[in-house]
């Protein structure tokens, strides 16, 4: 089986064929389709890869499944006897991809 390591979003993952992905949020997404060209490390079972930093010439085909917005997550600053209290809620965009093609 093969495996990869991709960099998108300023984070690292490993995928695999047919994996579902959550990564952050892309914004230019033309027809469904994702390139990713930034591969840290390729693997076949066989041979191993590893880019310094990137492999030349290797790509990770993807498609679009949904866009979305996770969980709230709650900001609370707080002072003691200072009448101090801010609260705010933050939730963090996602993009799922589903990856069709490792080469």
């Amino acid at each position: 089986m093969i495996l990869a390591i991709i960099e998108t979003g300023g984070k690292q993952y490993v995928v695999r064929e047919n994996d579902v992905v959550t990564i952050e949020k892309l914004s230019d997404v033309k027809g469904g389709k994702i390139t990713f060209d930034k591969v840290l490390l390729l693997d076949d079972g066989k041979e191993t890869k590893v880019g310094m930093p990137y492999i030349s010439g290797a790509k990770v085909g993807a498609e679009f499944v949904e866009g979305g917005r996770h969980k709230k997550i709650v900001v609370i600053r707080y002072r003691q006897k200072s009448r101090y209290f801010k609260k705010r809620g933050h939730r963090q965009p996602y993009s799922k991809v589903k990856i069709t093609k490792l080469s």
